[in-house]
């Protein structure tokens, strides 16, 4: 068992002694140093500590010392060990390096977003407390409550943030306090009794369908640019609206894997992690999705399905900008003022909404097409899932909003094969702008798509905008064969 002692070493320059606890353990010794300072009226003759304040102070330490090692097993540890665990008690842990390692250990796991979250939060914090080197000790509960009140304008981050931070803390707290052996190194917890307000409810952000088809159809800024931000948006939401309210994350780390036989098969980041079954989902690529599929195609070299993740320095970076072109194309082609206009989530939102509202959906059947997590999670790992009714629900909503016949069954391509035409063939061809069927034919003589395009293009009422979007399908009835295209006026027509 370590021995203690009162003591001091060398005097300073100033005529002061420092005072050392000596420890001595295992024949060894060592000095633990305090914050007290004696001249030599608190010296005996002898040179040991008499000051009666120090000595009192000491010996509380000194007590403290034993108490604590009285709790383990010394007998094999080195001075430098029992010193080592004496001291750790009193050092104060920075918050702040413990946060980022935290957020470091996230991300290297997979859960870059919610590591994202994580770092806004503490950085928050930091700014609030105005120093990054955050200290565990300055965490008391009034600390804690006015940096909550400094969030309460916030709608979201409110809740948030202090839920990530006590995440840390609590974290810090199972890597750092040892209550079987009395090492107690953080020893604040304020979140006892601190109170997180709840978030605030989120405005529903789904739009009708005539609103949905005038997005689609509005004419798209001009541009210098071969691929204008205000296009990407547009495109980026057609793909979102068109493949069950698809997350940009996930479109934009899609690799050529994943799609398989015309099935795109993918996990949703945000909960991956969490889930048993990892938020795995399939759903057939729709024809109308076809013409965009090849326009952002990656390089052939490239292992992801689009090329986002060449254009963009992150999934982040792509968002913002699929974000700002719908806005830029709210704004100049709709009109729309600034707190009105869409986002990507409007489609994801209203894709559900269509889904059951329009389409006849059940909440759980849209919740299973949107990979949510199910409330039957014991049922659903007896059962292997069957992921067809997605693709079946994902085409209606598509016909709804798009050809106006959801109570249609459309013909499928039935090889996955290019849409063959010659002249022998009877073709079937219909041109639709919002939603409503503008042109239609069918006859034989056509060599190819496009001139069955030409024909219906032929019929298209003049009062339809410049760089507006038309949608064109086209059928081969002796093959039983559809496709989808979209052409521009003024680019493609």
């Amino acid at each position: 068992m370590a021995t203690f002692k009162t003591c001091v070493q060398k005097q300073r320059k100033d005529g002061f002694y420092p005072v050392y606890i000596r420890v001595t353990h295992n024949r060894k010794s060592a000095y633990i140093k305090t914050d007290k300072l004696i001249d030599s009226k608190g010296l005996s003759a002898a040179g040991d500590v008499k000051d009666t304040f120090v000595l009192k102070y000491c010996i509380d330490k000194i007590t403290e010392f034993i108490d604590r090692l009285n709790k383990v097993d010394t007998e094999k540890w080195t001075i430098n060990d029992v010193v080592d665990f004496l001291q750790q008690i009193d050092e104060d842990i920075c918050f702040s390096d413990y946060a980022r390692k935290y957020k470091f250990e996230m991300a290297k796991n997979g859960q870059e977003r919610n590591a994202r979250n994580y770092e806004l939060a503490y950085q928050h914090l930091e700014r609030y407390a105005g120093t990054n080197k955050l200290m565990f000790s300055r965490f008391t509960t009034n600390f804690v409550d006015g940096w909550i009140q400094s969030l309460l304008s916030s709608a979201r981050a409110k809740e948030m943030y202090p839920i990530c931070i006590r995440q840390i803390f609590k974290a810090a707290i199972l890597e750092y306090n040892d209550y079987d052996r009395g090492l107690i190194r953080i020893k604040t917890n304020p979140w006892l009794k601190v109170k997180i307000p709840a978030a605030d409810v989120p405005e529903k952000r789904a739009i009708d369908p005539e609103k949905v088809r005038e997005f689609f159809s509005a004419a798209i800024p001009e541009s210098n640019y071969k691929l204008s931000v205000p296009e990407l948006g547009r495109d980026v939401a057609m793909m979102i609206m068109c493949l069950a309210g698809i997350n940009t994350v996930d479109l934009y780390h899609l690799k050529k894997a994943d799609l398989r036989d015309g099935i795109i098969h993918y996990n949703r980041r945000k909960t991956m992690k969490f889930r048993r079954d990892h938020a795995y989902l399939e759903i057939k690529l729709p024809d109308i999705l076809m013409p965009l599929f090849d326009k952002y195609k990656a390089r052939q070299d490239s292992p992801y399905l689009f090329m986002f993740a060449e254009r963009y320095s992150g999934e982040d970076s792509f968002n913002a900008n699929v974000n700002i072109g719908i806005r830029i194309l709210c704004e100049k082609s709709l009109g729309m003022q600034k707190g009105e206009q869409y986002c990507c989530y409007t489609f994801r939102h209203t894709w559900g909404t269509v889904a059951q509202n329009n389409c006849g959906a059940t909440l759980e059947e849209v919740g299973f097409a949107m990979n949510h997590s199910s409330a039957h999670k014991v049922t659903q790992g007896y059962i292997k899932p069957d992921y067809t009714s997605v693709s079946v629900l994902n085409q209606k909503v598509i016909d709804f909003l798009f050809f106006c016949a959801p109570e249609e069954k459309r013909k499928e391509e039935s090889d996955g094969m290019e849409l063959r035409i010659s002249p022998k063939y009877q073709v079937r061809g219909e041109a639709f702008f919002r939603g409503r069927k503008i042109a239609s034919l069918c006859d034989i003589g056509f060599n190819n798509k496009e001139e069955v395009i030409a024909s219906l293009v032929g019929q298209l009422p003049d009062d339809i905008p410049n760089r507006c979007m038309v949608q064109f399908r086209v059928e081969n009835v002796d093959k039983d064969q559809v496709a989808i295209y979209e052409r521009m006026k003024g680019k493609g027509f």
